[in-house]
């Protein structure tokens, strides 16, 4: 549990320390327990059609379990001494005995229910929890904890308390909701960044996507319609581009996604097709991996992140991602070998690629240079 704390402040991206550093957090408390509420709801009101309501609630309990051990963390509170006071009362509240519960497994063996449980005693228990973390939300926004670490130690063993017993009301493995909370946060905000070798390597250099990739966008127009052209070498690429849509919206230059992919994923069956290096000697690959339902999914990726980018002025000024929209990406993926990339790649694959995205909207021509050797992706305007 407190090799927990310690990740949490690790993969803390709050900057404020003090008092002042504890309402982030605790508005995450809150709006996490808001999201298991809410993981019930759905499976109470859809019954079978809610088919992720297992993994929804697991992820939301790691999430209440991250943000209430950074809590614990920031007011300099170990979680394995929270955990004692847990089963204590006046009396003994002060005895501590060296790592009585080290884990998560610890705790919840110490308090195990006798048969199963209803939706009904889980939802109960989640409401309970909801208003103990509303009443210490309340006493932050007093003042009433800023120079009172006994009381919030207080809350945060009362709060605790009602996580545990959400969690078996829900059959709910503490341990393994930790272990996968830490993947997710490391997939997002890892200690060291490391992309990964190229998903091609080891193949015939026919089969690789070019590791430089240097190619010219150029609008043009026919009458009233216009249209893109790629061009590689002097050589057209691929067909004229058109955004396909009544809006204008300039999607025609929506190949430079693909490049951005190709570039610092290693990964796009829309470029291995247009460059004619689809992974041929492997018929698993060349099928699976590299063949038409690969393409659809990738132009998917595009168009849906494009989309919301459309409401975000097409993410200018903002260097992250909401989580939502990862993890959106993630699943649309889910069983590709780009599976296998985490969160941060992604988001720097999106947001580079937007970037030249946003420079060719604004000068309509130029040239884009995809690097896969240094993971790089840059618009050069045009000589």
């Amino acid at each position: 549990m407190n090799e927990f704390q310690r990740h949490t402040l690790r993969t803390d991206q709050n900057v404020e320390t003090g008092s002042k550093g504890l309402r982030l957090p605790l508005l995450g408390l809150f709006g996490e327990v808001g999201s298991l509420l809410s993981a019930l709801k759905k499976k109470q009101r859809d019954v079978e059609a809610y088919v992720g309501y297992e993994d929804a609630i697991l992820e939301e309990f790691g999430d209440v379990l991250w943000y209430f051990a950074n809590i614990a963390m920031r007011a300099s509170l170990d979680l394995s001494v929270l955990a004692q006071r847990v089963f204590r009362d006046i009396t003994d509240w002060d005895e501590v005995q060296t790592y009585e519960f080290a884990t998560f497994q610890d705790l919840q063996h110490k308090r195990e229910l006798d048969g199963p449980v209803s939706m009904e005693a889980f939802e109960s228990g989640l409401i309970r929890l909801a208003g103990k973390v509303g009443r210490l939300l309340d006493d932050v926004s007093q003042e009433r904890v800023k120079d009172n670490r006994d009381a919030l130690s207080s809350h945060l063993v009362d709060i605790l308390r009602a996580i545990l017993e959400a969690a078996q009301n829900a059959d709910v493995d503490l341990g393994e909701t930790v272990t996968r909370n830490i993947a997710k946060t490391l997939s997002r905000w890892p200690a060291k960044r490391a992309y990964g070798s190229p998903f091609d390597l080891g193949f015939d250099k026919d089969e690789q996507l070019p590791r430089r990739m240097k190619m010219e966008f150029e609008e043009k127009r026919q009458g009233t319609r216009l249209f893109v052209i790629q061009k590689c070498n002097g050589v057209i690429v691929g067909d004229r581009l058109t955004d396909n849509k009544v809006e204008q919206d300039d999607y025609r230059f929506h190949d430079v996604f693909h490049l951005a992919y190709a570039a610092i994923l290693g990964w796009s069956p829309v470029m291995r097709a247009l460059f004619k290096v689809k992974r041929k000697s492997r018929a698993d690959f060349d099928e699976n991996q590299d063949g038409a339902r690969a393409i659809l999914i990738e132009e998917g990726v595009s168009t849906w992140v494009f989309n919301h980018a459309l409401r975000l002025n097409l993410f200018s000024g903002i260097n992250r991602l909401d989580y939502s929209i990862l993890k959106a990406v993630h699943e649309l993926v889910k069983g590709y070998e780009v599976d296998a990339r985490p969160l941060w790649q992604w988001e720097t694959a999106i947001l580079e690629g937007f970037k030249v995205f946003r420079e060719l909207k604004r000068v309509r021509t130029g040239v884009v240079v995809a690097n896969l050797n240094r993971r790089t992706i840059e618009f050069r305007p045009r000589q």
